[in-house]
């Protein structure tokens, strides 16, 4: 027995959350594998097999769970470079923009990576082949969408990816040993599950604790109206994904730690792509535990930390629209930008139908800024400089040689030197757009005049000297220090 499974077994029987989605346990005795935190009855240690993700513990034949339902698992954030590229290529995958050895071809190239590199990185961070890595997720994907919605079967098969009802059928047999319909009498049968039929509603998990409140507070500050609508308990807003377009509502369950992801069917055709958006918007992938574990070794950050365990750094649903109002809010009040932002979404934005009147534009693409002129931009309150830095960004991101996104195949650290190298910006606004766009957890923008401030006046060079201790969560001490300065001593 080694110290990893008795350390595994320990958390298991404690039923501890902060391992949800750190690893599953598959139990020999049933053929099922759980989430550390199933209410099932603790089975014994001999019978107990530890897996560090879904798609090990399938790969070895053991079904999901049915009560504690493995596809709900908090995802894990990733640091490292490896584990960098492993995220990009998942989150790649379960968009559909990865579908066989083509495509990890590309992305091998993407990434200066030979494909035979790009497999060892997939199995040793995730312990299994791309193909099975693909297979897992659109399976998981579809028992979430047949347990929680009213969806088509056959709507369910090809959301999930599936390129035909009758593979979707043998994949499902094939791997859970059960018809999908076994799913959906449950879900149609379910009181909870009767929410109209032009939008159906699924469970995002998060690790606790999540200061919901202070997320929706910092989305309120900077919406952009038409496209976003924030209110006390619920954020909403207009998307568009490929030729999809529609509107989602998010809200927090109170009986469970998950977010409550309302969306329009018109977006079932890209529902992974939505669902990964939604996870870096809220910040769903984060571990509170160990990013407070390491702040609170700095005395300064200690205070902060404990007044908000639950601290998120709410990320960008759509990374150009983000750079955009990074942009314009330079060397402004977060107020001024928001009123400049509206102004250019109303000029710039295309009109679009909801049943809420809230919700009337989509997001500025980068292609049509790319074609316009500063005096098209200026005419609505954005000085030249900036009008400047807009469209070159815009130019940026058509052509590619810029990805304001998590799933650029580009590094942070890379993605803020080319950023830099636009006109008009400057460090503070590339590591701001790397904390939320790229979902960079150890951005910092040391030019900040709040966090100079509160580590005693220094300059920019000293205070990311002091930042050091902080990695590589520096993000989430930037956003403590915003929310509440640190006390003087």
């Amino acid at each position: 027995m080694t110290q990893d499974h008795k350390s595994f077994y320990k958390a298991l029987a404690a039923h501890d959350v902060r391992f949800d989605g750190i690893f599953f346990v598959g139990v020999i005795s049933t053929g099922i594998y759980c989430r550390p935190i199933c209410p099932a009855k603790t089975p014994k240690e001999a019978n107990c097999r530890f897996f560090n993700s879904a798609q090990e513990a399938e790969q070895e034949h053991f079904r999901p769970c049915l009560r504690c339902r493995p596809e709900l698992a908090p995802g894990n954030a990733p640091v490292d470079d490896s584990q960098r590229i492993a995220h990009t290529i998942l989150q790649r995958l379960e968009e559909g923009t990865i579908e066989n050895d083509a495509g990890l071809e590309t992305i091998a190239r993407q990434f200066d990576l030979s494909s035979r590199q790009i497999r060892r990185i997939i199995q040793k961070e995730l312990g299994v082949s791309p193909i099975q890595l693909i297979l897992t997720r659109r399976l998981l994907l579809a028992k979430q969408l047949l347990t929680e919605t009213r969806l088509p079967v056959t709507q369910i098969a090809f959301a999930s990816g599936f390129s035909s009802l009758r593979r979707f059928n043998d994949a499902f047999n094939s791997r859970y040993g059960l018809a999908p319909t076994r799913l959906r009498k449950k879900a149609v049968e379910d009181p909870d599950h009767t929410n109209g039929t032009e939008t159906s509603t699924l469970q995002l998990a998060y690790r606790p604790p999540y200061d919901w409140a202070g997320v929706l507070a910092f989305l309120r500050a900077r919406e952009l109206q038409g496209i976003e609508w924030v209110g006390d308990d619920f954020y909403s807003r207009t998307v568009q994904l490929a030729a999809c377009k529609g509107w989602i509502t998010v809200t927090q369950s109170k009986k469970k730690n998950v977010l409550l992801l309302e969306f329009t069917h018109s977006l079932i055709p890209v529902l992974p792509a939505l669902l990964g958006r939604v996870r870096d918007l809220f910040d769903l992938n984060a571990r509170p535990d160990i990013i407070s574990k390491q702040l609170s070794k700095d005395r300064r950050l200690a205070a902060l930390v404990k007044r908000t365990p639950g601290m998120r750094v709410p990320g960008a649903f759509n990374g150009f629209e983000l750079g955009l109002r990074a942009i314009i809010g330079q060397q402004v009040t977060v107020k001024s930008a928001t009123t400049i932002a509206c102004r250019f979404v109303e000029a710039f934005g295309e009109c679009v139908g909801t049943p809420y009147p809230e919700l009337n534009r989509l997001t500025p693409t980068a292609a049509r800024i790319a074609r316009a002129g500063v005096g098209d931009i200026a005419r609505h309150g954005i000085v030249g400089a900036r009008c400047k830095s807009i469209i070159a960004l815009a130019q940026a991101q058509v052509s590619g040689t810029i990805v304001l996104d998590s799933r650029g195949h580009y590094s942070p650290d890379d993605t803020i030197e080319r950023l830099a190298k636009l006109p008009g910006i400057g460090q503070w606004t590339a590591h701001y757009i790397a904390m939320r766009a790229l979902r960079w957890p150890d951005a910092f923008p040391k030019e900040d005049i709040a966090v100079r401030n509160n580590l005693g006046g220094v300059s920019a060079k000293q205070a990311a000297e002091m930042s050091q201790t902080w990695r590589p969560w520096r993000s989430y001490a930037v956003l403590h220090i915003w929310k509440n300065p640190m006390e003087r001593r």
